[in-house]
Parts: structure tokens; C-alpha cells; sequence
């Protein structure tokens, strides 16, 4: 029987969407239609405080007037230029912008779509970084449980979310993980980095004597877990990762797709926690979310490891059609300038304070079992419905949408990321609302 395809412009049947209850969704859609600012409008008309950045990306907020004019004028101007063998200015003024911003051991900047995209990048280039060097046999990676790197078949080998990986086969070869940090019974309630845990970044000694570090190529890790739930590093954590790679000529690789631009009160949490990798992801805030982009920050080492034979062979062999694509670098200009121009990484440094208390506020709340905070992020974490779990945290999600704020779920807990110009009375309005949902939470 052939398809009739002759269905409305609208229809919900045909978008399979990404990461969602599609089922659930197309029953009861929510639909947002405009933002500007700090809010959604929905398609009945309603305002909805974002509590989440987009999706941990609009940093700036939403409908910024330099971004969106840098957009018309770019598509105006050069709608598409190939970067192979080829250039435009725009793309090379935003890797020296990046670099302006970023600790100064980043010295180059590899484009890509995508913080998935920037993960399996990175993840190529190491492997490819020790070939170069001459030593081939570190093709090991190593991640960590409950990290999340996207949804590449490289960020979900190294990546240790369960769901994320256990329907797709065996993944890639040679990768091992080390233990997550999430130690509730011995860090809970903690308010910014927890005291205890520094000592699970030995764990890396033990997957080293395992394999021998001749065979590990990589480490990565988020700074900040943020799509498992907020997961914090404790103090000293990061510093002994750092050291133990270093010691055994691993390197080292922050995932900041969440934690860059701003979301700790600086540009990148490299320089909030003062420990500086071999490369940085990034994506997400790059452009405001406004358009897909991501970037590789590496060091000259790692670069100049490739910059050898004759100079009209191609160094690596990858990239993507859109690397640095015309509008996406305008997009990514228009919005460092905005946080520049604006103060905002400050401003997020100097609010969070407020953030915090406000947040724990929510402490003693029906099913609240821990609280976290970090920068501009924030963890609530609820109780599961014994048998149905992430069905608590879900039914919070519904209510605080339908009284009119915007919060993210991942298992039972809530994470919040609002964008960096939210004011004292706006963090009191959201968690003020979320207060009011778990009060009548079941």
C-alpha cells in the first residue's frame, strides 16, 4: 500500500525526535515558538522562564541582536565556502578570537558541527597525534563512567551513560573507563567542589599498570559532568588526573562542551580550576546555540606533530563539509563579542553566589535526597518511584513547564543552567516555581 503523503505541513508523525518520549510528546506536544531574552513564548501564547540555557547552550539568552545581524549580513555576503584546500577570513578571525580567550597553551583550533563531533575529533587526533610520533601502539582511550562525549560511536565508547550505549553493539575496541565521582555518601549536599573523592583520579595508576601506558593514547573526561546529572570533580581530583597523565605521556582531554564560555564565571573551566589539557572541546555556547558549530582547542605540540614532509601533502586526514563554515563563524564572532562586550563570564561569576543560595533553599523539600551546585549549574536530585524510576523527575518536568519555567531531567534529577544574564529576581522565580513543584510532587 503506498504512503499517502499528503498530510499537513505540521503533522507530528513525521519528526522522530532526539532523545524524548515521542510517544508521550505527541499526545500532549509542547510546542515554543518565539524567545527573546530569558524566555520562551509557547504556542498557546504562555512565557516560559528558560532554566536550562536551550539545551546548556543559549549562554547569552535568546534573540541576541549582534548574533542575529551577523547572521543576516554573513548569508548576505558568503552564504558557503569550502574549507578544504580553500578559506574565508571569518573562520581563521575565529580561531584567533577563540585562542584569545582560551589558556594560552592552546595554540590551534579545529572546527567542526557539533560537541559529538568535537569528541570524536579530538579522539582521532590523539590517536593519530602518537602514530605521528612514533608511537603507534597508544591506541588505547579512557573515559569514565556517567560521562556523557555525545552520540558519535567515539563519544559513546569512552562515554559511560548506560542507555546511551547499550543498544548499539560493541562499540570501539581498546577503551577502558575510570569511576565516576559521585559519592553521595560521603558528599551530599555540597555546595561547589566536594571535599572528598580526589583519590579516584588514581584509579588511572591501575588502568596504566592493567595495559601498560605504551598502549593509552588518551584521557577524557568533563570537567563538570552535566548530562548525567551534575557531577562534580572534587578538590584535587583534576589536578592528580593531570599529573598521572603527564607522568605516562597521556594526553589529556576536557569535554567543556557544557563547561565553556562562561558557565563557571570563566571563559573555560580549564582556568576556573586552573589544570590545563592537551585539548578542549567545545560546542554549544561557541554560537550562542544559534547555529551548529564546534571547535578542537590542542596545544602547539600536538599540532606541530603533524606539520612534517613535504608541505603539499595533507597533514590529517579529516574534517567536515561545514568546518568553519561562513555563517557559523559570523555567528561565533557576533557571540564572543557579546560576552565580551557585556561582561557576562563575570557576571556569572559574580551571581553565582546568589545561585547557590537559592538553589539549597530547596533542601528539606519532599523527595529531595541531594543538591549540587557549580558556577551557573545546578543539580536537584529526587527520590525515584520505587519500580518507576525517572518517572518522579518527569512528572516535575510536565508541572514546571505548565507553570511556566523550563528545567531538564536526566534520570530523577533535575539540572538547571539558566543563561549567564538571568537577574537575582528571575533565579528566585524559578526556584521559587520549582519549590512549588515539589511541594506537590507524588
Amino acid at each position: 500500500m503506498a504512503l499517502d503523503r499528503n498530510v499537513a505541513p505540521n503533522d507530528l508523525n513525521a519528526f522522530w525526535m532526539p532523545f524524548s518520549a515521542n510517544r508521550q510528546f505527541k499526545r500532549a506536544p509542547r510546542m515554543l515558538v518565539a524567545a527573546e531574552g530569558m524566555h520562551y513564548t509557547t504556542a498557546d501564547g504562555r512565557q516560559v522562564l528558560d532554566g536550562t540555557a536551550g539545551l546548556w547552550c543559549c549562554n547569552a539568552g535568546h534573540r541576541r541582536p549582534r548574533i542575529v545581524a551577523a547572521i543576516q549580513r554573513q548569508a548576505e555576503e558568503l552564504d558557503y565556502a569550502p574549507s578544504f584546500q580553500m578559506g574565508h577570513p571569518k573562520a581563521f578571525e575565529l580561531a584567533n578570537r577563540l585562542l584569545g580567550i582560551a589558556p594560552e597553551e592552546m595554540a590551534h583550533v579545529f572546527f567542526c558541527n557539533s560537541g559529538s563531533e568535537a569528541v570524536d575529533t579530538a579522539l582521532k587526533i590523539a590517536l593519530a597525534y602518537h602514530r605521528a610520533r612514533g608511537e603507534g601502539s597508544r591506541t588505547r582511550l579512557i573515559g569514565r563512567e556517567r560521562g556523557y562525549h555525545g552520540v558519535g560511536f567515539g563519544g559513546i565508547s569512552v562515554g559511560g551513560i548506560v542507555n546511551n550505549r547499550r543498544f548499539f553493539g560493541a562499540l570501539l575496541a581498546g577503551v577502558d573507563h575510570l569511576p565516576h565521582t559521585h559519592l553521595p555518601e560521603r558528599n551530599r549536599w555540597t555546595r561547589g567542589q566536594p571535599e572528598h573523592g580526589a583519590e579516584l583520579a588514581d584509579e588511572l595508576e591501575r588502568l596504566v599498570a592493567l595495559h601498560g601506558a605504551e598502549t593509552i593514547a588518551a584521557v577524557i573526561v568533563e570537567p563538570v559532568a552535566g548530562s548525567t546529572g551534575v557531577i562534580l570533580p572534587p578538590r584535587g581530583y583534576l589536578e592528580r588526573l593531570r599529573a598521572i597523565t603527564r607522568k605516562h605521556g597521556i594526553l589529556l582531554i576536557f569535554d567543556e562542551v557544557i563547561t565553556g564560555f562562561g558557565r563557571l564565571g570563566a571563559p573555560f573551566a580549564a582556568q576556573f580550576f586552573g589544570v590545563v589539557p592537551d585539548m578542549i572541546t567545545c560546542a554549544k555556547g561557541l554560537t550562542n546555540g544559534v547555529i551548529p558549530m564546534g571547535a578542537v582547542l590542542t596545544t602547539a605540540a600536538i599540532h606541530d606533530a603533524f606539520m612534517q614532509g613535504p608541505e603539499h601533502l595533507i597533514e590529517l586526514f579529516h574534517g567536515y563539509t561545514y568546518s568553519g563554515s561562513p555563517i557559523a563563524s559570523a555567528a561565533g564572532i557576533a557571540t564572543l563579542e557579546t560576552y565580551r562586550e557585556e561582561g557576562l563570564f563575570e557576571r556569572a561569576a559574580a551571581i553565582a553566589p546568589y545561585w547557590e543560595e537559592a538553589l539549597h533553599s530547596l533542601r528539606g523539600l519532599p523527595h529531595v535526597v541531594d543538591i549540587r551546585n557549580l558556577g551557573l549549574i545546578g543539580a536537584v536530585e529526587l527520590e525515584p518511584i520505587a519500580g518507576e524510576p525517572t518517572r518522579r523527575a518527569f512528572a516535575a518536568f510536565l508541572d514546571a513547564y505548565e507553570k511556566g519555567i523550563l528545567i531538564r531531567t536526566t534520570g530523577d534529577i533535575i539540572a538547571m543552567s539558566p543563561p549567564l544574564i538571568i537577574e537575582k529576581d528571575q533565579i528566585d522565580l524559578l526556584i521559587g516555581t520549582l519549590g512549588d513543584v515539589l511541594r506537590r510532587a507524588a
